[in-house]
């Protein structure tokens, strides 16, 4: 799908401060203070990630594609997988202590969050796929056209309407700006691993 017409199929959970369409990108600029968080270990509820969301089937896969290129902390991009404000699941690239980390948030009531050290994407296009199929969502993550990581195995139930797309936030400061190169949907993985 062209980030064109995802711009125009597509609904914002929250607007960002501007979006502008180069050629084939989406350049999103994210509002400071913009978060996606319940109550975990901080005790706050955020619920303001600027999220671009289409419906997702119970069997499908959609992946998010995006420059790396930003590096204050808890910047973030990814993509969203999300049923309402206590039910959703964030995938990406965050910026946690100075270094890049791919992770993940699953949100079920309250949050969790596991990551892993990315410093070698810096610079570099990242695609995150969240495939959903059964009772799940399997998220996998790579820079450029190196192997997929498995990131994430989460719960999911097939019953849930849930929404898809790629998400920004700035949880720490003003002027992060993202470009989107891509965004695509298509069939569930045939395998786990």
């Amino acid at each position: 799908m062209k980030l064109g017409n995802l711009l125009e199929l597509g609904a914002w959970t929250t607007p960002p401060a501007a979006v502008d369409l180069d050629g084939g990108t989406m350049v999103v600029s994210a509002r400071h203070g913009s978060d996606a968080w319940r109550t975990t270990s901080y005790g706050f509820v955020h619920d303001d990630a600027h999220a671009l969301l289409v419906p997702m089937e119970a069997r499908q896969a959609a992946e998010v594609t995006f420059v790396l290129d930003y590096a204050e902390q808890f910047d973030q991009a990814g993509i969203m997988v999300r049923a309402d404000s206590r039910s959703w699941i964030k995938c990406g690239v965050e910026v946690s202590d100075g270094v890049p980390q791919v992770g993940a948030v699953v949100t079920r009531g309250v949050s969790d969050w596991s990551v892993a050290p990315v410093p070698e994407w810096v610079g570099r296009s990242v695609t995150i796929r969240a495939s959903r199929d059964g009772d799940a969502v399997t998220v996998r993550a790579r820079a450029d056209s190196e192997a997929w990581r498995l990131v994430r195995v989460a719960p999911l139930a097939p019953e849930l309407e849930v929404g898809v797309g790629p998400y920004c936030c700035a949880p720490s400061r003003d002027g992060l700006r993202v470009t989107f190169t891509d965004f695509t949907l298509g069939e569930p993985d045939a395998a786990l691993h």
